[in-house]
């Protein structure tokens, strides 16, 4: 890198553009920042059916497989220029090779009977000038769009805009609970902004993909990252896992409850099969053990034998209990929970406090003691 360059980070559009002292702007391809980016594991293998087609992204999540009839070299990182409904648009290539075809079998696109849009060449200086021109002007229309939008009373939120790589058309993402007549709207954007316009609805849960972000978990967004089709979420999902109903922490940034619910659910549902119904406490000699917890994944249940006290409880397998439950219904009673049983509290694995970080000082005034000690001996001598 130059002393005079900069480099921007385009994570909207997966790339770097750095600006020098030429007028030539170097646009890269940079995967670190590429949403629903698909790992290459098929990378170096060649396979001559499926040369000629290419996944190409865009802005967002935006996606397609072209077909290269430019007679070029095309690789993934290249910006090509490729067929349009209208025009032509300008994005990047992403995947290359047979994993294009795992793409296409996860997306249900059938090559066969499919008619892929065309790459017609890689984006020339020219080309890459007009597409960074026309990505200027997104913002600005976003906020001029809202307030068209909202002079007219519609009841919709424009959530992102798009311009096509010529700059001659634009797709405006929106969000409405219901239907909404935006034929004025149209004609309003085509009068301000001099372009063609495309108005495409998407939910909460892809507007939060589109702008993207960190979830609670420290990692990127499930909707950014991979999620393309999206299921519906309920909180019968957080009942099985027996977790909180707790609407700020089962919510993700969308304001729907978060995708990851849905993650483990059938793990849940697999292990509450094995776990018998317990609706009665269970009889015993020396008297009644009430339930007080489940841990569903180790199918362990605690009891004990004073109702709603975590004071002594004793886990039993959930076998164990299917045993003892038929057993009293047989009118048998086993001798008790107490034998050859300590009382204990469901296993919870924490790091906090296990190791002080004051460690690190003792080590530091040993090294400083015996430093000390030599330092008085040399000025003994």
């Amino acid at each position: 890198m130059e002393p005079n360059e900069t480099i921007q980070y385009d994570c909207f559009r997966g790339c770097t553009i750095t600006d020098g002292n030429a007028a030539e702007r170097d646009i890269r391809y940079r995967p670190g920042c590429c949403k629903l980016q698909v790992y290459d594991y098929l990378k170096g293998i060649s396979q001559e059916q499926f040369n000629s087609l290419f996944e190409v992204r865009f802005k967002n999540t935006r996606k397609g497989i072209y077909l290269n009839t430019s007679g070029q070299s095309v690789k993934t990182g290249d910006l090509v220029v490729v067929e349009a409904a209208t025009g032509h648009d300008l994005g990047i290539v992403t995947l290359e090779g047979p994993i294009v075809a795992r793409q296409m079998h996860c997306k249900g696109i059938d090559p066969e009977k499919t008619e892929f849009k065309r790459i017609y060449r890689k984006a020339k200086p020219y080309d890459i000038e007009r597409w960074q021109e026309a990505i200027a002007r997104e913002q600005e229309t976003m906020i001029r769009a809202r307030v068209l939008a909202a002079n007219l009373g519609l009841e919709m939120k424009i959530g992102d805009v798009e311009f096509q790589g010529d700059g001659t058309k634009a797709i405006f993402y929106y969000i409405a609970d219901g239907r909404v007549d935006f034929r004025q709207l149209i004609k309003d954007f085509a009068e301000e902004f001099h372009i063609r316009v495309e108005m495409k609805q998407i939910g909460a849960r892809q507007e939060a993909g589109l702008i993207g972000g960190l979830g609670i978990c420290g990692r990127e967004l499930c909707c950014a990252n991979y999620i393309t089709e999206f299921k519906s979420i309920t909180t019968s999902a957080a009942r099985v896992q027996d977790l909180s109903l707790n609407p700020q922490k089962l919510a993700g940034q969308c304001g729907k409850l978060k995708c990851c619910l849905n993650y483990e659910v059938s793990a849940y549902m697999d292990a509450q099969s094995r776990i018998p119904k317990v609706q009665e406490p269970l009889e015993f000699e020396d008297g009644l053990a009430y339930l007080v917890k489940t841990d569903i994944l180790a199918e362990t249940l605690y009891f004990s034998y004073e109702k709603g006290s975590l004071a002594k409880i004793y886990p039993l397998p959930a076998h164990e209990v299917r045993e003892i439950i038929m057993m009293n219904r047989n009118g048998k009673r086993p001798q008790t929970l107490r034998q050859d049983m300590e009382p204990s509290a469901p296993e919870f694995v924490t790091a906090v406090g296990d190791d002080s970080i004051s460690r690190f000082d003792e080590a530091r005034r040993k090294r400083r003691r015996k430093g000390g000690k030599g330092g008085h001996g040399q000025r003994k001598k």
